[in-house]
């Protein structure tokens, strides 16, 4: 999931860097700043994506930050929570380039093809 996800941010222009869980994540948010997007499963071990959206928006200095939920769960009340949570696109898998590109074209991220 994560290189294939890395391979279509690469190709639509993007520098990409990788963490296997939400705490990793965060970790990484403190160490080198926000990026300009976070792709985050819902299903990770450690923090899964949801606990990583609610700390991520529980701290001000990442109010810009634009994150985009990639996953399986596809369920209305996933979507739901994830939104309310924080979480500015929701991306169900199984999804292309085209889509993910049409994700951060509404996050104003990319331009159309």
């Amino acid at each position: 999931m994560r290189i294939m996800l890395s391979r279509f941010m690469t190709e639509l222009g993007f520098t990409c860097g990788e963490a296997g869980h939400g705490k990793e994540a965060l970790a990484k948010l403190q160490q080198d700043g926000a990026p300009d997007v976070v792709l985050c499963d819902w299903n990770m071990p450690e923090m899964n994506g949801l606990e990583f959206v609610k700390a991520v928006r529980a701290d001000a200095q990442y109010n810009a930050l634009k994150i985009v939920m990639a996953t399986t769960e596809t369920e209305a009340s996933q979507v739901s929570q994830a939104m309310e949570a924080g979480a500015n696109e929701y991306l169900m898998k199984p999804f292309t380039k085209d889509s993910l590109q049409g994700k951060l074209e509404i996050l104003g991220l990319a331009s159309a093809a």
